[in-house]
């Protein structure tokens, strides 16, 4: 058991089935770790140690090794960047339009299937000390919000444009930009004409 825990330690915590096969791991072994819940599957031939320490955003991280293109979006980007009270039960990540459809055991993960020109607008890489993951950035998260309006509803898209005129260093004309690259100008432009005159 020592060195399937060192294993998984020398590699931030995340192990796939076929890495532990290739470095002698018994399966009998995996599945007594996982039994003794020293180990869980996140994901088909994807597992994780459970004591291990973990930063703030584990599960962003766990997606972000499930699948390598997923990138955090909507309402889980919008209270990651602060721009919402909401804290999400199920994670929204976008993908390619065309990639296949998956789901995933956990963490629980609504897919949006974004196309091209939408999915690569505003994309940053966040390194925490256990990983890395992918999440849009504030003003590509408030268009998107203004995209999904008729699905997640209007209120959300005002309140993360309310908050984040708000804050220190707000980039109205960076803001503006995104609207105009995401196709929501004309709805979006007369809220932040209002709430900036105001």
């Amino acid at each position: 058991m020592e060195k399937l825990i060192e294993f998984f330690k020398v590699h931030h915590g995340y192990s796939r089935m076929k890495d532990m096969r290739n470095a002698d791991i018994h399966p009998r072994d995996i599945t007594k770790a996982m039994d003794m819940n020293i180990i869980e599957k996140i994901n088909p031939g994807l597992y994780k140690l459970i004591d291990y320490s973990w930063d703030e955003h584990l599960s962003f991280l766990d997606v972000a090794i499930a699948k390598k293109n997923a990138v955090i979006c909507l309402i889980s980007a919008l209270e990651y960047h602060g721009l919402s009270t909401i804290n999400p039960s199920v994670i929204s990540i976008a993908v390619p339009h065309n990639t296949d459809k998956f789901s995933m055991k956990y963490p629980p993960v609504k897919v949006y299937y974004f196309q091209n020109t939408f999915y690569d607008l505003g994309i940053e890489k966040k390194i925490t000390k256990t990983g890395t993951f992918k999440i849009y950035n504030a003003e590509k998260t408030i268009c998107d919000m203004f995209r999904y309006r008729n699905k997640l509803g209007e209120d959300l898209a005002l309140e993360g444009l309310k908050n984040y005129l708000r804050r220190k260093g707000a980039d109205i004309a960076k803001l503006r930009e995104y609207a105009i690259k995401c196709q929501v100008k004309t709805v979006m432009l007369p809220y932040l004409k209002a709430m900036v005159v105001k």
